[in-house]
């Protein structure tokens, strides 16, 4: 990509009328376009004011707000919005702390401001679950992030691989897990489970029209001779159920039955209503569900290092029928050149928080090799984060 403003721009209104007439993919390709020409005008001073001390404050001020409830107030408020003063009045705050943190709050787009020190709330700061990012990414992934140079020079620099021996532990000063950590900490788990919902709410998804053929890859081979309680799905390390409750919304004719299976911790809270059944289930022991025409995985595998991805996959070789069953990984492939920064963002996540990592398509194909299957195709938009791996017994 031509890194010059002229290039950019000229760029830009190419991908304004492919996002005009709903290209998918155009709206990220305007993120990045947008991301690239304040690269190619900022000054390298600029650049490091805003790493430096506008992006941190930001998001300290923004776990500030949280904390207070600022930004329930302004929802609250709407249109009419709320000055400092009635927002000190309201929190217990110091009135110009608050107009002090707003004023940078707007200044970088999480709220917006309707007058003179008085503010009104934007899509980013009315939306309950994107406050439980904030907790999470400032909580819980913020001091791994920070204490991150000072661990990796405590270890020269050698790659963490140990999920329980890695930037998180340093930072939280314990031997668990980063989901084990969750388990023992509720409020933090909460926090997690409900951004996570929240999290992929806009952004492509492998169920829209276009992406990945469910009528013709998941129900017209379906198999629904012999019980009508056969299992079209199972989502695997599913969470809240989000990703099925989507794919039932935008496909509510589907036979058969849809499965989520994740630990106890996680399931216990969950109800699927009509839509799907929860069990609980370690993906690390024998899958219990068998015959299912597709077992689905999103966004578990990138958690774990390449033995136990093996060990998670090689659970489904027994119960999955050849010829017939499915295995679907929803993640992140890592491009050979390029790659956005939601991608490398992500793989920095994983990093910090359980020594893993993305992966190329050339990891993933020896991944499933080694786990005993063979990729059929990958399904994915331009410029899309995620990709949807279809692979089937070798």
């Amino acid at each position: 990509m031509s890194s010059t403003p002229e290039s950019i721009l000229a760029q830009l209104q190419a991908a304004g009328s492919e996002y005009a007439e709903k290209t998918p993919g155009a709206r990220e390709k305007l993120l990045n376009l947008g991301y690239a020409l304040v690269s190619s005008l900022e000054l390298p001073s600029e650049a490091i004011q805003r790493m430096g001390w506008a992006e941190p404050a930001r998001a300290a001020n923004c776990r500030v707000a949280v904390e207070l409830k600022i930004f329930d107030i302004l929802k609250e408020s709407g249109e009419q919005g709320a000055s400092a003063r009635d927002l000190a009045a309201s929190t217990g705050a110091d009135e110009i702390l608050i107009s002090r943190t707003l004023k940078h709050l707007a200044a970088m787009n999480v709220v917006a401001e309707s007058g003179a020190d008085k503010y009104v709330g934007t899509r980013l700061s009315n939306e309950p679950r994107f406050r439980d990012g904030i907790i999470y990414t400032y909580d819980v992934a913020g001091p791994s992030f920070r204490g991150l140079p000072e661990y990796l020079k405590s270890i020269d620099y050698a790659l963490p691989t140990k999920l329980t021996d890695g930037p998180f532990q340093a930072a939280h000063k314990t031997q668990l897990p980063f989901f084990a950590w969750l388990d023992q900490n509720p409020p933090y788990l909460q926090a997690f489970n409900n951004y996570m919902a929240a999290y992929r709410a806009g952004k492509p998804s492998w169920v829209d029209p276009g992406f990945y053929p469910i009528s013709e890859r998941l129900v017209d081979g379906f198999d629904t001779s012999s019980d009508s309680d056969n299992v079209l799905l199972v989502d695997v390390g599913g969470g809240m159920g989000h990703d099925l409750k989507e794919l039932k919304e935008k496909h509510p004719s589907l036979p058969g039955k849809l499965i989520l299976q994740d630990r106890p911790e996680v399931v216990s809270g969950v109800s699927g209503g009509d839509v799907f059944e929860a069990t609980a289930h370690d993906f690390f022991t024998p899958q219990p569900v068998k015959d299912a025409q597709a077992y689905y995985l999103h966004s578990v595998l990138h958690d774990w290092g390449d033995e136990d991805c093996i060990r998670i996959l090689q659970q489904l070789q027994p119960v999955m029928k050849p010829g017939y069953s499915r295995l679907l990984i929803n993640e992140i492939i890592v491009p050979d050149r390029n790659p956005t920064w939601p991608v490398t963002s992500m793989d920095q996540l994983v990093f910090v928080l359980g020594a893993m990592k993305e992966r190329t398509e050339a990891y993933w194909n020896s991944i499933l090799k080694q786990a005993g299957f063979k990729v059929v195709r990958i399904y994915n938009y331009e410029m899309a984060s995620e990709s949807l791996i279809e692979a089937e017994l070798a």
